[in-house]
């Protein structure tokens, strides 16, 4: 009778010991997003051109510029999502480690395939350009679907978040991860059966959906809710200056 409470004992202690404090995923994490970050401008080459022609080299170049600006665009997202996330979290199990790492793993992609798409349409290879896109965002599912596994672990596992905080939230963040999955699908089929120029607008509204909702959809939520209040307390202050001037018989 008595050794069940102490071997439960024992694996609740064994189970606590397990866990840590998410300080040292949050750095480790911070710095592999610097690292990747810093990868992306590696790719921002000098021209190699005689004199008086860098202004065309540099022209040239915008399927660079683009491919930079949409996968640090991605990057910053990422990382606004990975501090809105663990803000959440008081301690790290196994599993979310593992899924902290599958993140980190699928942002680290990101430099690469830039780096293939902003070749591929320099050289202005159809072919290429297609296949650089359809790469794209077959890693920006990757990515999603990492989101949606660290948000799956999170919404199962309550004792792993702080006291306020419902699984509830996590459980709802999932559809975020659904939607990135699907989104970067459709912007991959766009470049693969369409528009290589259209994909690339979408790959670039992508981040602006995602940096609005970073903190989740919830404060996502609050700040419609916010406007919606003030849309509506605009139109009523319009309604009662209209019965104001109606009765000082106003034009």
């Amino acid at each position: 009778m008595d050794a069940d409470p102490e071997r439960r004992d024992d694996e609740d202690a064994e189970v606590a010991g397990l866990r840590s404090d998410t300080g040292r995923a949050i750095g480790f994490s911070d710095a592999v997003f610097a690292i990747i970050i810093t990868l992306l401008v590696l790719d921002l080459r000098t021209p190699e051109v005689p004199p008086g022609g860098v202004l065309r080299a540099l022209l040239a170049q915008w399927p660079v510029y683009v491919a930079y600006v949409t996968s640090y665009l991605q990057v910053a997202v990422n990382w606004l999502n990975h501090k809105g996330t663990f803000y959440r979290v008081r301690c790290a199990d196994r599993g979310l480690q593992w899924a902290n790492l599958g993140v980190l793993f699928s942002v680290a992609l990101l430099p690469f395939v830039t780096a293939v798409v902003s070749r591929a349409v320099e050289l202005g290879d159809r072919y290429d350009e297609r296949v650089g896109i359809a790469l794209y965002g077959l890693v920006g599912m990757v990515l999603s679907a990492a989101w949606l596994g660290l948000y799956h672990h999170l919404s199962r596992y309550r004792d792993l978040l702080e006291p306020h905080i419902s699984p509830r939230f996590f459980a709802v963040e999932r559809l975020r991860a659904v939607l990135g999955i699907v989104a970067f699908a459709v912007a991959g089929l766009i470049g693969w059966l369409v528009s290589v120029p259209v994909a690339l607008v979408v790959l670039l509204l992508l981040p602006l959906f995602y940096g609005l909702s970073s903190n989740g959809f919830y404060d996502l939520r609050r700040w419609m809710r916010r406007r919606a209040r003030a849309a509506g307390v605009t139109a009523r202050r319009g309604r009662v200056d209209d019965r104001a001037d109606t009765e000082r018989g106003a034009p």
